[in-house]
């Protein structure tokens, strides 16, 4: 009767013990949680896009006219003051290569111009005889018309004819110089690249001044080439004079305004530095991201508000990060965006309330990329749980997890 009793009591309590395993084993524990707090601060909305800096006033130095550009001997970096500094020299174009018919066509004009030369010079030999015959002529008349045994009439007439003939003298010697002309222009259809470049090392080429003051910004052809009229060779401006273009989707573009200030970072200075919109370019352009997406852009350009002196290692073209500022409100109760889920159509968050989880259905306002307004639905220094997972459930028992 003893060990009968004294096994049913064993086995009694091998039972609890077990039954108290399994309850602890399955008994639910408090789920450990991060915790962040709704607090009353300062919030910005801001529009974040990467900028580029450039000279606000950028000059475009062209080739006047056709021609073989010599080496241009600035650096990008030299300064030039306007009207003075030369920035380019332009020689005429070296003449073109002849073939050989084109070279005994040339050789022949040569010639037929020579001849002409000679005949030219044949014709002012004949006019200058006619014109000393003449002149004694006119002498012999003139003696006789003071005897007397001369008609006024043939003093005339030989005075007339004097007249004749210098006349064609002058247009013999004219006709020489116009001969001569020709020979020279058919000869210079004879000259060669290599002699033309020889000659032309003595002659005045066509310098190509600075329009402003200011330094060179980027130089598009540096050697030696033959360019066309209005070929871009380098441009100018005044790196001291710069402004921050950033290309903004369209849809946030909208909500930007001329005169919003603008935080500009990420620039390699120790500092953010302050900026104010200054133009919202009115059309927008496509343009294809990283990630192979078509997106439309418009261009806002900003500029700087701090003294030069602060931003002064900027130069032309550099990268920085501009935050437009939409919105912004010194006194604002907000919870991080961690905190918050869809609960169906509304934002909800999960509040910590001695030791258990509340759900809680919240109206939101001014939302950026870390926090939101919150507008209803919760008080200032409530806790709430941070990046709640699937097992948060109202009711739930939690614990704070240890930083």
């Amino acid at each position: 009767m003893k060990r009968a009793l004294r096994r049913s009591l064993l086995w009694g309590v091998l039972f609890l013990l077990v039954a108290a395993g399994l309850a602890f084993a399955f008994w639910p524990r408090a789920l450990p949680v991060d915790l962040g707090t709704a607090v009353t601060a300062p919030l910005r909305v801001t529009i974040d896009e990467e900028g580029e800096t450039r000279v606000k006033d950028v000059f475009l130095v062209s080739a006047p006219l056709a021609g073989r550009s010599l080496r241009i001997g600035l650096d990008v970096g030299d300064r030039v003051l306007a009207g003075r500094s030369v920035v380019a020299r332009i020689h005429p174009q070296d003449p073109t290569l002849l073939d050989l018919r084109s070279q005994r066509a040339a050789e022949a004009e040569v010639k037929a111009a020579e001849a002409a030369l000679v005949l030219a010079q044949a014709e002012l030999d004949r006019a200058r005889a006619e014109l000393r015959f003449a002149e004694s002529e006119y002498a012999r008349v003139s003696r006789l018309f003071e005897r007397g045994t001369a008609a006024e009439r043939s003093l005339d007439s030989a005075r007339l004819e004097v007249s004749k003939r210098r006349a064609e003298v002058a247009s013999a010697q004219a006709a020489i110089e116009v001969e001569r002309f020709d020979l020279e222009t058919a000869k210079a259809r004879l000259i060669t690249p290599d002699l033309a470049r020889g000659e032309e090392d003595s002659l005045c080429c066509v310098e190509v001044l600075a329009p402003v003051s200011g330094s060179v910004l980027e130089i598009f052809q540096e050697s030696e080439t033959v360019v066309a009229a209005g070929t871009p060779l380098l441009e100018i401006g005044n790196p001291s004079q710069l402004e921050v273009v950033a290309e903004l989707l369209s849809s946030d573009a909208v909500r930007a305004e001329v005169g919003a200030p603008v935080i500009i970072e990420d620039w390699g200075g120790g500092a953010s530095l302050m900026g104010r919109i200054k133009r919202i370019e009115p059309f927008g352009f496509k343009k294809i991201s990283a990630l192979g997406i078509e997106e439309q852009r418009v261009k806002v350009v900003i500029d700087f508000l701090d003294a030069p002196e602060v931003w002064r290692r900027l130069g032309h073209g550099y990268r920085v990060e501009v935050r437009v500022v939409t919105w912004q409100g010194e006194s604002v109760l907000q919870v991080p965006l961690a905190a918050l889920f869809r609960d169906g159509p509304e934002w909800a968050v999960f509040v910590a309330e001695d030791g258990y989880a509340s759900l809680r259905h919240l109206e939101l306002g001014h939302i950026n990329d870390e926090a939101a307004e919150v507008v209803s639905g919760l008080s200032e220094g409530e806790s709430l749980i941070l990046h709640p997972s699937d097992q948060v459930s109202p009711g739930r028992r939690i614990l704070a997890r240890a930083e």
